[in-house]
This record gives C-alpha cells, sequence and structure tokens, in this order.
C-alpha cells in the first residue's frame, strides 16, 4: 500500500465532505472548484500555512506533531475510529502497530465461550475479518466457515462474493459498505499485510460495488448495532450484536448475536438448535 497516496485520498475525502458552513467559514462569492473545503480553509481552521497543509496531503512533511495532528482532526471534523486511522497512516514503517503479526489462534478458554453460548450465534473474527472460530449456530444462520478451506472463511468474503449472501443478509449495502469500512481500517492498522492485500484485490475484481466503497476512504470499528438475516429454513431473524475484545489480542474481536428472549427470533433459533444437534443431545 502507497503510504502518501493513501493519506492524501483521505485527507482529501475528508475535506470534501464538509462544507464552509459546517466549518464555520463564510461561503465567500467565488464559485468553488472543488466539493467541501479548500486546503487553504483546512489550513486556516488548523492554524497551519498552506504550504505546510499541502505537503502534509502530499506526504511530504514527515511527521507532525501531536499537537498538529490534533489541530488537522479538529477542523476536519474526524470522529475517533477516524483520529486513529490518521494517526496508521503518519506512522513511520516499523513501528509497532504496523509490523508483521504472527498468524492468530483463538485460545482454549475463548473457543470454550463460543460453546457456552449455545442458544445465540457467536463467533471470533480476527484481522482482515477473518474468522477465527464460531459456534453452531453462527455456522448455520451464516454460513458453515468450518467446511470452507482455511484461506476463504472470512466474513468480508463471505458478505461481498458469497452469491447467497445478498439474499440471506439483511439490508446487504448496507452490511456490506461498513464491512470495507473495516477493511479500510485494517489497512490503516497494517500496510503490510500481504494476505489483506490479497483480499483487497479480490474483492475488487469480483465484487462490482466494492471499488465504490473502498474509495471512499471511510473506516468503522464494529462495536454494536443490529442485523438481520433470512433463514432458509425459519425465515427472519433479527439480532442486536455486541462485538468485544478479549484480553489477550487486540486484533481479535468476538461477536455475539443477541435476541429478546420470547421473540420469534428466539423460537427459530431454538428450532435450528434442535435440528442441528447432535443425536446425543437430541
Amino acid at each position: 500500500m502507497d503510504r502518501s497516496s493513501e493519506l492524501a485520498d483521505f485527507l482529501r475525502t475528508r475535506r470534501a465532505r464538509i462544507t464552509p458552513e459546517q466549518a464555520g467559514l463564510p461561503a465567500g462569492g467565488r464559485a468553488r472548484r472543488v466539493p467541501g473545503l479548500r486546503r487553504d480553509e483546512v489550513a486556516r481552521l488548523a492554524g497551519m500555512s498552506t504550504e505546510y497543509y499541502t505537503r502534509l496531503e502530499q506526504g511530504r512533511s514527515g511527521r507532525p506533531s501531536v499537537e498538529v495532528v490534533d489541530a488537522l482532526s479538529r477542523a476536519l471534523q474526524l470522529d475517533p475510529v477516524e483520529r486513529e486511522h490518521l494517526d496508521d497512516l503518519l506512522a513511520r514503517p516499523g513501528t509497532p502497530r504496523q509490523a508483521g503479526a504472527a498468524p492468530q489462534r483463538v485460545r482454549p478458554g475463548l473457543h470454550l465461550m463460543l460453546q457456552t453460548l449455545e442458544h445465540v450465534p457467536a463467533f471470533v473474527i480476527g484481522r482482515r475479518t477473518d474468522v477465527l472460530a464460531a459456534n453452531r449456530l453462527a455456522r448455520e444462520v451464516l454460513t458453515d466457515f468450518d467446511a470452507l478451506p482455511a484461506t476463504q472463511r472470512n466474513l468480508a468474503r463471505y458478505y461481498l462474493l458469497d452469491p447467497g449472501a445478498r439474499d440471506r443478509v439483511g439490508d446487504w449495502p448496507r452490511i456490506a459498505a461498513e464491512t470495507v469500512a473495516i477493511l479500510r481500517l485494517e489497512a490503516g492498522r497494517h500496510p503490510t499485510d500481504r494476505r489483506l492485500a490479497d483480499l483487497v484485490g479480490e474483492l475488487t475484481l469480483r465484487c462490482p460495488e466494492f471499488t465504490t466503497w473502498w474509495n471512499d476512504h471511510k473506516v468503522l470499528r464494529r462495536t454494536h448495532g443490529s442485523k438481520s438475516y433470512v433463514h432458509p429454513e425459519v425465515g427472519e431473524l433479527h439480532f442486536a450484536y455486541e462485538s468485544l475484545q478479549p484480553p489477550g489480542d487486540p486484533d481479535q474481536t468476538l461477536c455475539v448475536y443477541n435476541v429478546e428472549p420470547g421473540s420469534p427470533t428466539a423460537d427459530a433459533l431454538r428450532l435450528l438448535a434442535s435440528w442441528t444437534a447432535d443425536p446425543a443431545t437430541r
């Protein structure tokens, strides 16, 4: 990944989304040739020279101070995840958060937790949204990741490339676009990840919508929200999910799909669980 071009594109898309009125600047009488803020306006809001901001946007200024990054974040109205992404793009190659990481493993206690959560779907995702482990209901509601080759057990790959995902995943465009934003955040944290680069290349070639979402430079860390699926046997399923980082590996996330007790989804999950239970359990 070309760090300079990534930084330039990110800053350009962030200033393009802010109007002078939103930034508290007078619109002015002359016609605007660019959407959003101009470079000189961002520089003025951040308290720096236009020349310095231009060099920064072009990746020619070196590592700016924390104070400069703070001022720039305020000028561009970055949220906490976007600020983190900016820090990643500005970090020097070889710093700990960018260093190559060993293959991820789910510790036995976390595997046991997944099995304990037998009444709701739960799974663990790692870098590049790799699915590292999933319980029985997660494999039934989404797809059977355990039956896939190890290199294809990936949530983004499922959402964007699986032929059945567009019909099974409720509000597919939103979920797919959010997943691309999660990959964007990953790319900033791990710019030398060859497998992530290969995944982005495959998605670019095979998913028609991917390039548009990728070029938006939106970043996201999923924490909680709602999701729905349409299961071929039991119909619509609605979940309130929670995403938690277990201690020991900051690049692993435990995802749990909770359901309202007594709801149609809870009844449907009990039915699915009875159909897929081991004979001895039944």
